[in-house]
């Protein structure tokens, strides 16, 4: 029996010349330099962040506010302001609930301002109560006087201009006031809740939410619904601002806080009673003079 070579028999190779050579099925690999540098190949993507040069005034920006050395904007200016108009539609639409439906030992500061008060809400509240009142004024002069024969409508647009001084001035000006007169007392006083002129604008802007339905049912000639509604619409606003600003004057003297809550609610109800009888009072109508009796003369030739 022929001996078989075994295939996986160890063969010394004795010509290693032969290895190089291309006829054989063999692959050769030598090194001739041992100190080859493999450098490894730079993917062809786009540019590294080093590439991009950095911006001085971006760069300038972030270290301030990173260190907390990032300055507000002057009071004067748009940019301090417009923050407070940067707000969303539904936080208005919360502020605005809480406002006309208030409960009790709620803080409209605290429950729903959260120290981010905003002066996008107040702002179209007054114009819409400004423009309800001007238009439901001149509705009602003109339901009043209809069917009247010498009567001839004519708008009364002085009407839209004394409602935006009386609305903006309370919004505005009684805030103002109300936060200085804080303001002086928590310098006396310790331990006050003090709020910010912001705030106060907020609240009072907020409390006047309630009066734009009752401007429009104002238009309706029957005047026990009209007092009616004003009665209501000052029962929520004034508890608004009671409950709100009660905190911050409650460990005064008695007398101190008495005399603010009351001047609070006090302007609150001139503001609603004195539009309801300028804008809507029916206009007493003079009686007719009676022509005096004719004299008649008779001249003689």
């Amino acid at each position: 029996m022929a001996s078989m070579k075994d295939p996986f028999e160890f063969h010394d190779f004795d010509d290693s010349g032969n290895l190089s050579d291309p006829s054989r099925d063999t692959v050769a690999i030598s090194i001739e330099d041992e100190d080859v540098k493999f450098e490894p190949q730079k993917k062809a993507s786009g540019p590294s962040v080093e590439d991009y040069e950095e911006d001085p005034a971006t760069s300038n920006d972030q270290t301030k506010l990173l260190s907390g050395q990032q300055k507000d904007a002057a009071f004067w200016t748009f940019e301090y302001y417009q923050k407070f108009f940067d707000i969303d539609t539904h936080h208005v639409k919360e502020r605005i609930i809480g406002s006309v439906l208030p409960w009790p030992r709620k803080n409209f500061v605290h429950t729903y301002l959260r120290r981010n008060p905003d002066l996008y809400g107040p702002f179209w509240i007054c114009t819409t109560l400004v423009f309800a009142i001007a238009i439901s004024g001149n509705i009602s002069t003109f339901l009043s006087k209809l069917g009247k024969p010498n009567y001839k409508y004519t708008p009364e647009f002085q009407k839209v201009t004394i409602a935006a001084t009386a609305i903006f001035s309370y919004a505005w000006l009684l805030p103002l006031a109300l936060w200085g007169v804080l303001l002086w007392r928590s310098n006396k006083v310790m331990n006050l809740v003090s709020y910010s002129f912001i705030e106060i604008v907020c609240v009072y802007g907020y409390s006047l939410a309630v009066y734009i339905p009752a401007v429009i049912i104002w238009i309706l000639p029957y005047a026990w619904l009209q007092w009616l509604s004003i009665v209501v619409a000052l029962c929520l606003s004034g508890s608004v601002l009671v409950m709100t600003f009660w905190p911050a004057v409650r460990d005064d003297h008695p007398k101190v806080y008495i005399i603010i809550l009351a001047t609070i609610v006090t302007f609150n109800v001139l503001l609603a009673v004195g539009c309801k009888m300028y804008f809507f009072s029916k206009p007493e109508e003079l009686p007719e003079k009676s022509p005096g009796p004719t004299v008649a003369v008779k001249l003689s030739t």
